[in-house]
């Protein structure tokens, strides 16, 4: 885990004030592996390692980490959204019967070509989440 010094370090590093609650959600956040949560998940976890934070603060950190460029929004679905803490350029598998969130290299996904882009627009970001299910024929013993 992410030790404080670091974490303050972090929040520093992007002009975020390092307050108790930043510092603990970093800590749990920014662990050795990218990590995604929904903030719900994140308020379960920092529960579990006993910090007292309420779900609104919560949220207000994972917003403010957004706005800094520390993590990602990912919306999976209207009311569902993870936050990623990769934030270089990659795609999703999203699993609907568990809710996971699995990263696919940005090398791994080609775009063929997009729809005419209004002219006073440019693109500025393609994210593809590929919504899984268990095949109705899958061999249960089967991890493919």
């Amino acid at each position: 885990m992410l030790n404080c010094l670091k974490a303050i370090a972090l929040l520093k590093n992007v002009a975020l004030r390092p307050t108790k609650q930043r510092i603990a959600l970093t800590k749990i956040l920014f662990q050795d592996n990218y990590l995604h949560v929904t903030a719900e998940q994140l308020h379960s976890e920092a529960i579990r390692k006993g910090y007292k934070i309420s779900l609104a603060t919560v949220y207000n950190a994972l917003n403010r980490f957004k706005e800094a460029g520390i993590v990602k929004q990912v919306l999976v679905e209207p009311g569902k959204i993870y936050f990623d803490t990769n934030t270089e350029p990659h795609h999703h598998f999203y699993i609907e019967e568990t809710g996971e969130l699995l990263d696919v290299s940005d090398d791994e996904c080609k775009i063929a070509s997009l729809p005419i882009i209004p002219a006073e627009y440019t693109v500025n970001q393609v994210e593809i989440t590929i919504r899984l299910e268990k095949s109705k024929d899958a061999d249960p013993r089967s991890r493919n």
